[in-house]
């Protein structure tokens, strides 16, 4: 059974969103990366790059597929997480901890949007 956190929005496509004050942190849930499997590289984008909802921002590969990273709302990304240049298989011990990108959000109403812990725990069936 995946771990689903209450208090994070979450998207069809499998990201969720940690909003802290004007940011947000963006990351896969734990269900997309017991899907992957051991993941094996992250493509981020740079800091200062614009990112929009329902758009690709990156990449996540591992040893079994790759899957395109759709940003769950709109916004300038003000930092990305370094730690998985080196250690992608972070997102495997806890897709949580190991948010991919942090943004500066450009409009909160996208996240009436998205999903709750309930309804998204609904949609992958658990």
């Amino acid at each position: 059974m995946s771990k689903i956190i209450d208090g994070l929005y979450y998207s069809e496509s499998h990201e969720y969103v940690k909003v802290d004050g004007e940011f947000g942190y963006i990351g896969i849930t734990d269900y997309a990366q017991h899907e992957l499997g051991n993941v094996v590289y992250v493509d981020m984008p740079e800091v200062d790059d614009e990112v929009a909802a329902g758009e690709e921002f990156g990449a996540v590969e591992s040893v079994k597929a790759a899957s395109d990273l759709l940003s769950p709302v709109s916004g300038t990304v003000v930092e990305v997480n370094e730690a998985l240049e080196d250690e992608p298989g972070l997102i495997n011990k806890d897709a949580f901890e190991n948010w991919i990108i942090k943004v500066e959000l450009s409009d909160k109403s996208e996240l009436d949007g998205l999903m709750d812990a309930a309804a998204y725990k609904a949609m992958i069936g658990e």
